[in-house]
């Protein structure tokens, strides 16, 4: 579909531009969002007489989207989930996720604004760009942690993927710790088979006295 775009709209053109979109595009979110109109005769002409008009609308808009990238700008929110020691997350965070965030912040975020391109599927400090206008963005940070307290500690500079960061644990003494306990085993049961023998000679002598006697 051919439309004429009301302002402009990244990787499409500048206000005024004939592009080619697809449908789907055009009607689920260029036309309805008023951000552009169908290239007709009757649509150009309308849109040069009110040229004027839209672009002080664009302005106010655009005024409008800084003052809340003003707001975001450097915001970092925690955000908790499950996840396994090594970081990978039991689920992930979507942009709806992030809506639901900034919402609860109270601020009112269209979802095509979120630029997420994949899901987050680990711990950790992630950024996502928020495209709040065509010419205003702003990025946030988004601190992926299993509690409130490992996401401070995140938030500090600590690598929380490995048992060792988590818990304090150093793998290679678990590991020695393991090998010694495994060697007392070991020693136990070598004392036991000892002890196991004299007590059968004990009982052997025993029997030759008996039978001497």
């Amino acid at each position: 579909m051919d439309v004429i775009l009301l302002e402009r709209v990244a990787k499409l053109g500048q206000m005024g531009d004939t592009v080619k979109v697809r449908d789907g595009y055009a009607r689920n979110y260029l036309l309805p969002q008023g951000k552009a109109l169908r290239a007709s005769e009757a649509n150009k002409a309308r849109f040069e007489a009110e040229r004027a008009q839209l672009e002080a609308r664009n302005l106010e808009r655009r005024g409008e989207a800084q003052q809340v990238a003003d707001k975001l700008e450097g915001s970092s929110f925690i955000v908790v989930r499950a996840a396994g020691e090594t970081g990978q997350l039991y689920g992930s965070v979507a942009a709806r996720d992030v809506l639901e965030i900034l919402d609860s912040e109270g601020f009112s975020i269209g979802r095509n604004q979120v630029e997420l391109q994949n899901p987050i599927k680990t711990i950790g400090l992630h950024d996502v760009i928020i495209s709040l206008h065509a010419e205003v963005e702003v990025k946030i940070e988004l601190n992926v942690a299993r509690s409130a307290d490992e996401a401070e500690r995140q938030a500090k500079g600590e690598d929380l993927t490995s048992a060792e960061a988590i818990y304090g644990v150093d793998e290679e003494e678990d590991v020695n710790a393991e090998e010694l306990f495994e060697e007392g085993v070991e020693f136990e049961a070598a004392e036991s088979e000892e002890l196991g023998d004299d007590a059968a000679d004990e009982a052997d002598e025993t029997t030759e006295d008996e039978e001497k006697a």
